[in-house]
């Protein structure tokens, strides 16, 4: 898949002119030095585009898209893929997108967070007056719940089982599978999603993790060479 490179003649410029793999990726990851250099990586090859999985199938994503919009009452343009679906492999990982890899998807919308942080707050008012006493293991869970709302992200796979908050995992759960393994345009993948508040707490956190990747790689070239 023919993505970009950054052209060290150029101040902010991008070229086609490379096969983008993993560590093509994590080299121009390096050279970007400023945070203004790495929102523009993080916006032009990591947020905005097609896909690779829907990579010349651009109908084809936007029906996808579509379909969960439609579900969620949100516009369809704040659906994203992310991920190794979206680059082709992960960075993180340092793995090829393949059979065994999920479609990650994120949905922003403020509406759709609220909605769902409004049925946590009910769960949270009867657990803090001990009218609900989820087990030891769900507690720990919760609380990587909470961490994670905290950062504008809810991730319904950290969500208790216990009472009301049991339907609305189901909910979610049931309607992703409804499009994974064959049952939609993206194809025999797994698709699980997660909702962000707005797009820059969207943005923040996939630049966060690529200023951590950069600095565990430059890291580790220096104890490479340190030992050299």
């Amino acid at each position: 898949m023919i993505l970009f490179e950054k052209d060290p003649t150029l101040e902010w410029g991008f070229i086609y002119d490379i096969e983008m793999n993993s560590e093509e990726f994590k080299r121009q990851l390096i050279n970007s030095e400023t945070n203004d250099e790495r929102s523009d990586f993080c916006r032009k090859l990591v947020l905005h585009g097609t896909p690779f999985i829907f990579y010349g199938k651009e109908h084809e994503y936007y029906e996808f898209r579509k379909k969960i919009a439609n579900h969620f009452k949100v516009s369809f343009h704040e659906v994203y893929i992310t991920g190794s679906a979206k680059l082709g492999f992960s960075p993180y990982k340092n793995k090829e997108f393949d059979l065994d890899s999920d479609i990650d998807v994120a949905i922003i919308s403020e509406k759709l967070f609220e909605e769902i942080m409004w049925k946590v707050n009910k769960f949270q008012l009867d657990y803090r007056g001990a009218r609900k006493t989820p087990h030891q293991s769900e507690v720990r869970q919760y609380h990587d719940f909470l961490e994670y709302t905290a950062l504008g992200w809810i991730r319904p796979d950290k969500l208790p089982i216990s009472f009301q908050m049991k339907e609305l995992k189901d909910q979610w759960f049931q309607f992703f599978n409804s499009l994974s393994y064959g049952r939609s345009e993206v194809g025999n993948y797994k698709v699980s999603a997660g909702v962000f508040k707005t797009y820059q707490h969207f943005e923040s956190y996939i630049i966060s993790g690529l200023t951590q990747l950069r600095n565990q790689i430059k890291l580790q070239s220096f104890n490479n060479d340190k030992s050299n």
